[in-house]
């Protein structure tokens, strides 16, 4: 993609100062970031280019140039790895790989998402056709490949849905327990389950709440972080293209950042959007206002949504057009541009 000489520059030094910024990044805690969607497209296999998409250097190279600096990349576990208990699939794997050299160039933080809902081909973890164990062997195998590379973090499953509490606490230590059996120290964002949602975090699901249940997560490398997702819309799914209920979902989070300090527990907000309209901007900052004041147990943010092939008339859209700057991106801005001083000497 072509790419103006100011961005060139901005390359080359990244690449020179890259091992040094990386590890500065993930040690500060504070992970400004944006979810690029497109390889997560289309019915596995698919074809590359055609039915899904990595995102292309012009993508990167501008939201590099905004200040995000972390990526979550969407993905599909069954390209990645066609056969349970298979070997991952040598070419999806290959371009995972070039997309983290390519966001190591900006100093960027890539950050594994199997963009699965806790299912595979169909069905859920837990199930005769897809055993925990498979899980388990999938993340094993994934984190054998990126272990010592401090700068991925691994994203267990992305929102968790039509599965049991229970199953799921019990797979995801599963995958926690075979991710450190590798040697990998990588930090590991756990989801709960019935879509993560802060919103729903303190209500009883299968018997119990996700606040008393997800406390039974172990990590033995300690270097976890729970991870939720907060809509503004009327049911909180992101899907309606309004931001009518902006102040229970920043309720949500706050209530959240209160349960992380009560139980000395660490958290990532992986996914959040609003349309452009001012109030929704609005409300926006005011949610990243939460995650950034309370570092002490937020990692950080990943806004969703932005990708090469996404539509512009998503509504919480972010990709730029041929007009510019999204409307979003004002909310975001203040955060990108001036991390706060608490932030930028926290040290993990």
């Amino acid at each position: 993609m072509h790419r103006n000489g100011r961005f060139a520059g901005l390359m080359i030094g990244a690449l020179l100062l890259q091992p040094v910024l990386a590890c500065a990044q993930v040690a500060d805690g504070c992970y400004r970031g944006i979810n690029l969607s497109g390889a997560e497209f289309g019915k596995p296999p698919g074809q590359i280019n055609k039915t899904y998409v990595y995102p292309s250097e012009r993508t990167v190279t501008y939201f590099a140039a905004q200040g995000f600096d972390t990526v979550r990349l969407p993905f599909k576990w069954e390209r990645l790895q066609p056969d349970l208990f298979g070997p991952l699939n040598a070419d999806e794997l290959a371009r995972i790989d070039k997309t983290l050299a390519l966001l190591r160039g900006y100093a960027i933080r890539l950050i594994l998402d199997p963009h699965n809902y806790a299912h595979y081909a169909g069905d859920v973890i837990g199930s005769e056709k897809v055993p925990v164990a498979a899980f388990a062997d999938f993340w094993g195998r994934l984190a054998k490949h990126y272990a010592g590379q401090p700068d991925v973090v691994f994203g267990l499953m992305n929102e968790p849905s039509n599965i049991g509490t229970p199953v799921w606490v019990e797979a995801a230590n599963a995958a926690i327990k075979s991710i450190r059996d590798t040697g990998a120290d990588n930090i590991i964002l756990v989801p709960g389950t019935h879509w993560t949602g802060a919103h729903s975090w303190f209500r009883e699901e299968d018997g119990k709440s996700h606040a008393a249940a997800m406390l039974e997560i172990t990590d033995p490398g300690a270097n976890f972080a729970y991870e939720v997702h907060q809509y503004f819309d009327a049911d909180f799914s992101g899907t309606k293209g309004t931001c009518d209920r902006a102040a229970d979902a920043v309720k949500a989070v706050s209530k959240f950042t209160g349960w992380l300090k009560d139980n000395g527990k660490r958290g990532f907000l992986g996914e959040f959007g609003v349309p452009g309209a001012a109030p929704c901007v609005s409300a926006l900052g005011d949610m990243v206002g939460e995650v950034a004041d309370n570092p002490d147990v937020w990692t950080g943010w990943t806004y969703w949504v932005a990708g090469d092939w996404w539509s512009r008339n998503e509504p919480l859209n972010i990709q730029p057009t041929k007009d510019g700057d999204r409307p979003q991106l004002a909310g975001l801005k203040p955060f990108l541009d001036a991390p706060s001083a608490a932030c930028a000497a926290l040290k993990r």
